[in-house]
């Protein structure tokens, strides 16, 4: 898919620009697959950064399958985003994309004949940077989901120049598309921090054999493991590693996680 133009100068003058007094960085939460616990992740990581003293605010540039309500278009996951931030943004601009259908997003918006455009993603990204400490960006289906013919989250990514942490649900297949995602993120040029493991499956089989087998292959380290839990609150540290991960760029080299050895 084609690429559209990358203006990072731009997000790092917004970097400088914002009220806060020192903003770490912001980051873009993909997944292996639809339904492997983004929201859950990208909630569970906005409470770490909370609870450790830093604004944080969650974005869900793009939806699809919203409903329809007194207030407008509305997301569940971009809803739950809006509840877990600090400051609380307005909706509109967590969610500046809201599509009806609950189907891929290029779909959506071909039947509600309309067409994605990145203008304003970026514009409410602005926005949010100044407001907070860190932006958590939660994409939509897997790193290669179409957003229109000629673009992809991909390209949503490289557009606004975010590093990646890749949310591995933990089940059967997780393997291959751990490693498959991993491939392509770093293919197209992009950031690899780290990986998360969600346990979507709680009967999964040879679970620790497989997260084993992840932390020797996957190219970038393991920042933590979420558990089969319905309030995200009490897993918050778990993800001291992804916390660490997108501190200021003042921390030295050194306090940054590395690979997991083999």
């Amino acid at each position: 898919m084609a690429k559209e133009s990358v203006n990072a100068g731009y997000y790092r003058m917004m970097q400088r620009a914002t009220p806060q007094s020192q903003r770490g960085a912001d980051v873009f939460i993909t997944g292996t697959d639809t339904g492997i616990g983004k929201t859950y992740v990208s909630v569970t990581l906005l409470q770490a950064l909370r609870a450790q003293g830093h604004t944080a605010i969650g974005m869900k540039p793009i939806a699809s399958g919203c409903t329809i309500t007194v207030n407008g278009l509305r997301n569940e996951d971009a809803l739950a985003l809006q509840v877990a931030c600090n400051p609380r943004p307005d909706y509109a601009e967590i969610n500046p994309v809201a599509l009806l259908a609950p189907v891929s997003p290029h779909l959506a918006a071909a039947i509600e004949a309309t067409r994605i455009e990145l203008a304003p993603i970026h514009q409410a990204f602005a926005t949010l940077q100044a407001q907070a400490q860190h932006v958590i960006v939660e994409g939509v289906g897997g790193w290669l989901a179409p957003l229109r013919e000629d673009l992809s989250v991909a390209d949503l990514v490289r557009s606004m120049d975010l590093p990646v942490i890749l949310v591995v649900g933990l089940r059967l297949g997780c393997l291959n598309h751990a490693l498959l995602s991993a491939r392509a993120i770093l293919a197209d040029g992009c950031t690899l921090l780290g990986w998360i493991g969600n346990a979507v499956d709680p009967t999964m089989r040879a679970r620790e054999g497989n997260l084993d087998t992840l932390r020797h292959l996957l190219p970038a380290p393991c920042l933590g493991i979420l558990e089969h839990q319905p309030d995200s609150s009490q897993q918050i540290g778990a993800l001291d590693a992804a916390v660490l991960s997108i501190q200021p760029a003042t921390l030295h080299d050194s306090e940054l996680p590395t690979r997991d050895p083999p």
